[in-house]
């Protein structure tokens, strides 16, 4: 697929998908929202990746979905807008790649929906998030409903949509909406840090431990203790189980192969 309103490259294990409508803000549109779900589907898929970047080109991460084209496609009805919402928010597909957020600018709307699918999320100081929605009459869609209020306190969760207010990177931090708060000028040497970090362990037992979390999440505590033993079974089979273990005894780099 021939990529225009995101960039989308690979190198070194990782996938690094820009949103790329700079003079837009990043606004999501049906395309957008199309290419950023396949890009994310490749890089899952690709055996080469390990770990999935994910930024916004110019002063934005992501300014949520274009006023011009997606909210009246929305309020409309329109079901193509809610399929790619549906998409875009990972809502019905687990990506089981580790999801970096790579937060260089305003993350607002649809963006901080998009935030909550991912999995380490790393600011830089200019960032701004919040879900405005309610001031247009709306409500973020999203997600957010269900997200929010599982990722961070209640109260938290309440404020930021009742309110439709920004939050700085500062309180997005203390709220616990993201890991880290850097320099802009820091940002992405931070981020690549995070991932040179995770490329190295075993690839097998990243995608499984970002697995059996997110369907846990929704089940009963018991429920969830069967289906993590059964899960975690598959893993400590494996080769790469095993070449952990002798790699340690035997004082050297353990190579892993994912199976």
């Amino acid at each position: 697929m021939e990529f225009k309103d995101i960039v989308h490259e690979k190198r070194n294990g990782r996938a690094y998908i820009r949103f790329n409508r700079p003079e837009r803000l990043n606004a999501l549109t049906l395309r957008m929202g199309s290419e950023l779900t396949t890009a994310l589907c490749e890089a899952d898929r690709d055996p080469d990746v390990r770990v999935i970047v994910v930024t916004g080109e110019g002063k934005a991460f992501c300014a949520g979905a274009d006023l011009g084209e997606m909210i009246p496609l929305v309020t409309g009805g329109d079901p193509r807008a809610y399929e790619v919402i549906a998409g875009v928010m990972l809502k019905h597909r687990m990506i089981r790649k580790p999801i970096i957020a790579a937060v260089n600018g305003d993350c607002l709307a649809g963006g901080t929906e998009f935030l909550q699918a991912t999995d380490i999320r790393i600011a830089s100081g200019r960032a701004r998030f919040g879900l405005p929605e309610p001031r247009w009459g709306i409500v973020p869609a999203g997600g957010s409903h269900v997200r929010l209020p599982r990722q961070i306190p209640y109260c938290w969760a309440m404020e930021i949509m009742l309110t439709g207010e920004l939050i700085s990177a500062e309180k997005a931090l203390q709220v616990g909406l993201i890991n880290n708060v850097v320099p802009h000028e820091k940002l992405m040497d931070t981020v690549e840090e995070y991932a040179r970090i995770i490329c190295e362990k075993a690839p097998l037992a990243v995608q499984k431990i970002k697995e059996i979390t997110l369907r846990c999440l929704s089940l009963p505590m018991e429920e969830a203790f069967y289906l993590e033993e059964a899960a975690a079974r598959e893993v400590m089979g494996s080769k790469d189980a095993k070449e952990g273990p002798r790699a340690f005894i035997e004082k050297r780099k353990p190579v892993f192969e994912g199976r």
